[in-house]
């Protein structure tokens, strides 16, 4: 009997080995076929063949139609900004690094799979329509954007200047939807720009300058440079750099733009990737002429990419006061990638990290100092900045513009005020390194 049971125990044991090597064993083949290369471009061969001989209108289509359709698709579901950037679509990418292109004037990304406004550009027309940072674009040219890749988007939104699209703008904060017909225009941006929306940089009260940084282009550090002249010829005594809805652009002008606040040498930004040519340190290459200068740096959720690297850096090191909303979270490097005839591949191939290693994506950067104020009143600042813009108004309008306080602004202000008053006293030793205390 017993014998008889240790047999029954031994076949079984023998049984449940079997059946779970035969489920490893099948796993490791579904996987090994999974990765199989040849097999799967054997399948992908296969498919092209049979659209191009039975699809219904195959004979409209050409053997680079499908291709490059289906290097489109595989793009795109990788995440938001990689894709296949045909011959014109990398044009208009190198466009938008000279800082010039025709369109409407919004940075645009997809937030919970919605095509979301990041920021509109200063003196656009879609700025000058009233859009603002968060609202949801539901509809171009009448047509859902619900599948629509940001590429396409894109493409779609930007044209000659003088033509004309329409898009219907869904307000999250308010629930309202609305229409906006626009007329592209030449889209170039001054990239650094006064309290005032223009290029003269007045000192403040108290000896406080302000520059806004509208977003990160190729004459972004010449620019900062000639403000900050101005402003230090001025006697200036401590700076409000505003980032509030800057979208980013280039990762060199946002180290170079670190580099007038840090020393030598120092770390900005790290990146990280698969490939280990990617783990790569930003460092500042250049002594910068404000590195006691005391700085607040405002932020809102308009704020991305490179500008949550500088406020992130700066914030991790101690160097300036981050005041205002958490920011987008646009923290990955995309790689660009020249292919045949003219197109370019742009690849995600890396995350950014801050000085501390916090990681930007999907994270973004929480202020020292929270201050929450609404689209809407975000939206009405803006358009006070832009020159001439409030006169436009009527009188009823303009009164509301007139009564708008900039709470983030003034609570920058009062901190910099008792910065530069304690660093004043007596007691405190002319030209000390101290940091700004972060909060």
């Amino acid at each position: 009997m017993k014998r008889r049971l240790a047999y029954s125990a031994l076949i079984t044991a023998l049984g449940v080995n079997l059946f779970f090597g035969a489920q490893v064993y099948l796993r490791s083949e579904e996987a090994s076929a999974r990765n199989d290369v040849y097999a799967n471009l054997r399948l992908f061969a296969l498919v092209l063949e049979r659209v191009w001989q039975d699809y219904v209108d195959g004979d409209k289509l050409t053997y680079q139609d499908l291709i490059h359709g289906a290097l489109h698709g595989m793009l795109n579901t990788l995440d938001p900004h990689s894709e296949f950037l045909e011959p014109r679509k990398y044009e208009d990418l190198k466009s938008d690094t000279e800082g010039k292109f025709g369109g409407i004037g919004i940075q645009v990304g997809l937030r919970g799979g919605a095509l979301t406004v990041i920021a509109p550009i200063e003196d656009s027309p879609a700025f000058q329509a009233g859009i603002l940072s968060g609202d949801r674009i539901i509809k171009i040219e009448g047509k859902t954007t619900e599948k629509m890749s940001l590429t396409d988007a894109v493409d779609v939104l930007r044209g000659e200047p003088g033509t004309q699209v329409t898009i219907t703008i869904l307000r999250p904060s308010s629930g309202e939807t609305r229409d906006h017909t626009l007329t592209r225009g030449d889209i170039k941006v001054d990239t650094v720009r006064d309290i005032d929306g223009r290029r003269e940089f007045p000192l403040g009260p108290d000896g406080i300058g302000y520059i806004r940084i509208n977003q990160f282009g190729g004459q972004t550090r010449s620019e900062l440079d000639a403000a900050l002249a101005r402003l230090e010829a001025a006697a200036m005594k401590a700076l409000i750099l505003d980032l509030r809805d800057n979208p980013g652009g280039l990762l060199d002008q946002a180290a170079a733009v670190c580099g007038r606040f840090v020393a030598p040498g120092t770390i900005v930004v790290t990146t990280e990737g698969r490939d280990p040519r990617e783990k790569r340190e930003f460092r500042v290459s250049r002594n910068g002429k404000h590195l006691d200068l005391p700085m607040v740096v405002l932020v809102n959720g308009g704020s991305a990419s490179a500008s949550e690297i500088v406020a992130g850096c700066l914030q991790d090191l101690k160097r300036a006061v981050i005041v205002g909303q958490t920011t987008f979270g646009k923290g990955s490097v995309q790689s660009i990638i020249p292919l045949q005839d003219g197109a370019a591949l742009r690849l995600t191939t890396a995350k950014y990290y801050t000085p501390s290693h916090k990681v930007i994506h999907e994270h973004g950067i929480t202020p020292d100092i929270v201050i929450e104020i609404s689209p809407e009143e975000a939206g009405l600042l803006a358009l006070r900045r832009v020159p001439g813009a409030v006169e436009t108004l009527e009188e009823g309008q303009r009164k509301q513009f007139e009564d708008l306080r900039d709470i983030q602004l003034e609570r920058a202000r009062d901190l910099l005020r008792g910065i530069v008053l304690f660093t004043g006293r007596p007691d405190h030793e002319p030209g000390a390194t101290e940091p700004v205390p972060a909060g």
